[in-house]
């Protein structure tokens, strides 16, 4: 064989050795591209489902929470009617033209008369008038929406008979039916 032979015959192997290293490279390559694409959408997949889930969590959440603002702001809303509703009726009841007022007082006398003898009466300003008609020494006026307070002479017994206690008392009895008469509930 000769030297030209030769080069030649090792330069066609290193040749189809060369392309045999070439083409197994680019078998070993897209092995590799189709795994890391394989891999990829795996990874879509699994993230755009923790996406949606993530989502749909989310949405929950935000229903949920604008209810619960809706609800804090219906509440405030009825306190606020509430509030309303209870200034307007002491507004009303200690007005001096209350209708009825002279009756009411009449029938706290006699009530006071019963328990309160010997005791001194303190009447809410608006009302002195009419209670100095009564059997009661007067004293002092005191603060309220009507009516008055028996008091000892030693100060140590007070029985109240303003309108304050007793519309308390009667607002507080009836606030089931004043909310579901000015909210439905």
């Amino acid at each position: 064989m000769t030297l030209d032979a030769l080069a030649k015959e090792i330069d066609a192997q290193a040749k189809a050795e060369a392309k045999s290293i070439i083409d197994a490279a680019k078998i070993q390559a897209k092995e590799i591209e189709d795994e890391a694409k394989a891999e990829a959408q795996s990874l879509s997949s699994e993230m755009q489902t923790r996406a949606e889930r993530e989502s749909a969590q989310l949405s929950v959440e935000v229903v949920a929470s604008a209810k619960q603002a809706n609800q804090k702001h219906l509440l405030i809303a009825q306190r606020e009617e509430l509030d309303e509703t209870w200034d307007s009726i002491k507004k009303s009841v200690s007005s001096p033209n209350l209708e009825g007022r002279s009756a009411i007082l009449k029938s706290l006398l006699s009530e006071a008369s019963k328990s309160g003898k010997g005791m001194l009466l303190r009447p809410v300003s608006t009302d002195r008038k009419e209670l100095e008609k009564g059997n009661f020494s007067l004293g002092e006026d005191i603060e309220g929406l009507g009516g008055f307070v028996l008091e000892s002479k030693d100060g140590s017994i007070v029985l109240d008979y303003r309108f304050d206690s007793r519309l308390e008392k009667a607002w507080q009895d009836n606030l089931g039916l004043v909310n579901k008469t000015l909210f439905g509930n």
